[in-house]
């Protein structure tokens, strides 16, 4: 199902009506912290356990989906793997398992992740639960991948088209894309979102836009989180008219009226631009999806082959760097992880941050690490002893007594689980400093009253094998040329998507996800520059039905097809079609000069 189809439903409304706990497998944090956050406000019970956790909030987590009735847990495939996992899964009443972003199991995807190919074997583990694979993003190949590597046993496929009727796509050639911009935010009212390839073009971009009195703000994930979160509750709210961001911006977002998504670069697959597109009319009123493209996206487009898929003398160099930058003996760290900051790491070792991230896939790929996106994970606090005990030690205590009041109050369910606190929130409660509501924290973290894990924010690397020594480090060469041609395809799939003149834009990605003869969309640029000499989509579809007629089974001369024809039609309206439907591969002449339907 596409974007924004409702997907989540198709497991939810179900786990719910059966007996036992939906485990829900899903490698975006972001999105899972979502969803989670989404069913408590509904007063349903879901967990979400990750990277980055503790292992006691890890061992606390999956107890409560044992023993605490929970009906939702969101699990990271690295997960899968972790012998503390296998073991108690076993012991939980699963009733469906649902394996989200299911293109990431299978080579063919644009976001493969090995640790995906664990889920098989989850299923050895628990042979007689049903499996749902979803996905936004798959084509044919990637489709049958799926359903290989999930080990099911017959093509279940239920698709909903990828049509959507009330998206308009466009392509505007221009050398001066800023000034565009302005064109566009005059003709198209309401919200939109702007997406550019790096950091600094965002706040560039935005800048741009406020000096004409459009209201518009920036995102990306360098920013922290209480400023990109002030920055998308204001672009949600309609305080912002346009978010100008990078693809980090979008996951879990459900903001309905947007009526245009702009992409100012360039993207590197038709499924990331169908994805990101895709956020726009969303409420199924007209909206805009506008790629914006010259001659310079070719030539950057070409350098970031290379960019991507740096030289494997140089991705061993990065594995060994980052061993020494997060101080791991060799035959150690196996699935621990390690916080990490991207920008630290290559600006300390003189990498380029695009080729440090790049090599950092291909190792993850190869199945030597995983990435975690950013945790953005709050301060946590869980009680270590009961009530009573609890009780006693504020007695004995009293210069903590107020302080842990103060946190019985503010939140529910920290005797049993590790609970997400605001310290903001406290200090301005306690009417205190939050330097005070810190050292209450450490020290009764330190006397083990509680366990008090402090915010975190940065992403993780979690080591799936033990490091190597650079001569045991294996990368396949045949595996990174196939991923390498696979990404040029793509990129070339995109290319032809923005440089195409005759083939209605619609059409172009919905062939690219494998439907079948789609329709014309009839409002993209190519559509309406068709129509533009008195030929209406209603006038093509009824030439082009008549055509296909006479020429499906047996070829026929033009001039024959223009004759029988063009008394109903017009001579000019039946060429016009035929040039059209040649133009597109639709129809071509044989070796007798005769046209035949392809």
């Amino acid at each position: 199902m596409p974007t924004g189809g409702g997907k989540s439903i198709t497991f939810q409304v179900p786990a719910l009506a059966a007996e036992g706990l939906c485990l829900v497998i899903t490698p975006l944090i972001a999105l899972m912290k979502d969803q989670v956050e989404n069913l408590k406000k509904k007063d349903i019970k879901a967990l979400a356990v990750y990277s980055g956790l503790t292992n006691q909030e890890i061992d606390i987590a999956l107890d409560n989906c044992i023993y605490g009735n929970f009906k939702f847990l969101y699990c990271s495939p690295e997960r899968l793997g972790t012998e503390l996992f296998r073991s108690r899964v076993q012991k939980m009443n699963i009733n469906i398992i649902t394996v989200d972003e299911a293109h990431c199991i299978s080579q063919w995807g644009y976001d493969f992740r090995p640790s995906y190919l664990k889920i098989a074997e989850l299923r050895k583990l628990l042979p007689d639960i049903p499996v749902l694979a979803l996905t936004a993003t798959a084509t044919p190949v990637v489709v049958d991948d799926i359903l290989e590597k999930l080990h099911f046993k017959g093509k279940n496929i239920f698709s909903k088209s990828f049509e959507r009727k009330n998206l308009v796509y466009l392509v505007r050639e221009t050398e001066d894309k800023l000034n565009y911009l302005l064109k566009i935010y005059d003709s198209i009212k309401g919200s939109g979102i702007i997406y550019v390839r790096n950091r600094q073009k965002t706040k560039d971009v935005a800048l741009y836009l406020q000096k004409y009195n459009i209201a518009s703000d920036y995102y990306h994930a360098g920013l922290t989180d209480t400023v990109r979160s002030h920055k998308q509750d204001a672009w949600m709210k309609g305080e912002i008219r346009i978010i100008v961001a990078t693809n980090a911006f979008g996951m879990g977002i459900d903001k309905h009226d947007v009526r245009s998504v702009v992409h100012f670069d360039l993207p590197d697959s038709p499924e990331a631009y169908f994805q990101e597109a895709g956020r726009a009319g969303r409420d199924e009123k007209k909206a805009y999806a506008i790629l914006l493209f010259n001659n310079n996206d070719k030539i950057s487009a070409a350098k970031r082959i290379d960019t991507n898929f740096p030289d494997i003398k140089f991705v061993k160099n990065v594995y060994h760097a980052l061993g020494n930058y997060l101080q791991i003996p060799y035959g150690a760290g196996k699935n621990i992880a390690f916080d990490f900051t991207l920008t630290e790491f290559a600006s300390n070792y003189k990498f380029n941050l695009q080729t440090a991230f790049s090599s950092l896939k291909i190792l993850e790929q190869e199945g030597y690490i995983e990435i975690s996106d950013e945790l953005n994970n709050p301060a946590k606090v869980h009680f270590l002893i009961s009530r009573d005990d609890l009780y006693q030690f504020q007695v004995a205590n009293i210069a903590f007594d107020s302080f842990i009041k103060l946190l019985l109050r503010s939140y529910e369910g920290l005797f049993t689980n590790y609970v997400g606190i605001d310290t903001v929130l406290l200090a301005k409660r306690a009417n205190t400093s939050i330097d005070e509501v810190f050292k209450y924290l450490n020290k009764l973290s330190a006397s083990q009253i509680l366990h008090y894990i402090p915010r975190k924010t940065n992403p993780v690397v979690v080591y799936t094998e033990e490091r190597l020594e650079n001569k045991a480090l294996h990368i396949s060469f045949e595996n990174y040329s196939s991923r390498r041609q696979r990404y040029v395809d793509k990129l070339e799939s995109m290319l032809n998507y923005a440089t195409s003149t005759n083939m209605c834009r619609s059409q172009i990605l919905l062939s690219y996800f494998g439907e079948k003869d789609p329709n014309r969309c009839g409002q993209c640029d190519i559509c309406k520059k068709r129509n533009e000499p008195e030929l209406s989509t209603n006038e093509f579809n009824l030439v082009e039905g008549e055509l296909k007629k006479d020429i499906l089974n047996a070829p026929l001369p033009l001039k024959f097809i223009v004759d029988k024809h063009s008394k109903r039609f017009g001579e000019e309206k039946i060429i016009k079609t035929i040039r059209w439907l040649l133009d597109n591969g639709n129809i071509e002449y044989n070796k007798d000069n005769m046209l035949f339907w392809k």
